[in-house]
């Protein structure tokens, strides 16, 4: 019995050893990745890899280094091991979903960003989906998401102002400026909102407002070209030639 006993306690030092040393393999290549050195980093997730191969975060950061590195396909395998071990890891989910953005292949994307949302319900897991549907050219579709995250915060302006701009495809100008406003009043240093914003209101021939609100953005940041080139265009259509080409020689 004591040599039962004695062996017991050799397996479990053992294991508590190996389980130590995984650990210090996965914090040595954390280190390494933090301080951008990549290869090295893989190294050592590989190492606590091979101590463990349950060891779901050592997949995920193996996973994580890989596509930095940009071996997406291995990185997927990476995930995919994770994912094997806890089908609900959110992380290998969101690293799959930015594996297959990276690749070009959104409609997987939007799948993998899906499952993300499933696990964690966050504002930003719904503006991720409702971007990867807008880039596909799903805008109802994408502004349904949006919703979801202005459900979580009525005030997320990231959310309000890309709804915003899926409604102003969606040719839903009126709806779209209101959003716009809101965006704005959250925060009023926001150009972007403020030049969505003049397109809506040029798109609705609402010049004067429209040079109104390129303006703005032009007070924000007076080197922004789009919103000059915009304004230009609208000065124009206010038969003001002599301000447009003002502008003009400036672009």
């Amino acid at each position: 019995m004591k040599i039962f006993g004695i062996l017991v306690c050799v397996f479990l030092l053992t294991a508590i050893c190996m389980a130590e040393e995984t650990e210090y393999f996965d914090w040595k290549g954390s280190k390494l990745y933090a301080s951008k050195n990549y290869t090295d980093a893989l190294t050592y997730f590989e190492k606590a890899l091979s101590q463990d191969p349950s060891y779901i975060d050592g997949w995920i950061h193996k996973g994580d280094t890989q596509r930095v590195l940009k071996d997406y396909n291995g990185s997927l395998a990476s995930y995919n091991a994770a994912l094997q071990i806890d089908s609900k890891k959110a992380a290998a989910w969101s690293g799959i979903t930015e594996d297959y953005t990276a690749m070009k292949d959104l409609a997987n994307a939007s799948i993998a960003a899906a499952k993300v949302t499933e696990i964690d319900n966050s504002k930003g897991n719904w503006l991720r989906e409702g971007n990867l549907l807008q880039m596909q050219g799903m805008y109802k579709e994408a502004s349904v998401k949006y919703d979801g995250a202005i459900a979580l915060d009525p005030k997320y302006k990231d959310a309000l102002y890309k709804k915003a701009v899926t409604l102003m495809v969606l040719n839903s100008l009126s709806e779209a400026v209101q959003l716009l406003d809101q965006t704005i009043e959250i925060d009023p240093n926001f150009k972007q909102a403020y030049m969505a914003k003049g397109v809506a209101l040029e798109a609705n021939g609402k010049y004067l407002e429209a040079q109104q609100a390129y303006d703005k953005a032009l007070e924000i940041d007076p080197a922004y070209a789009q919103a000059l080139s915009n304004k230009m265009h609208v000065l124009l259509a206010l038969r003001k030639p002599e301000e447009a080409m003002q502008i003009f020689v400036k672009l």
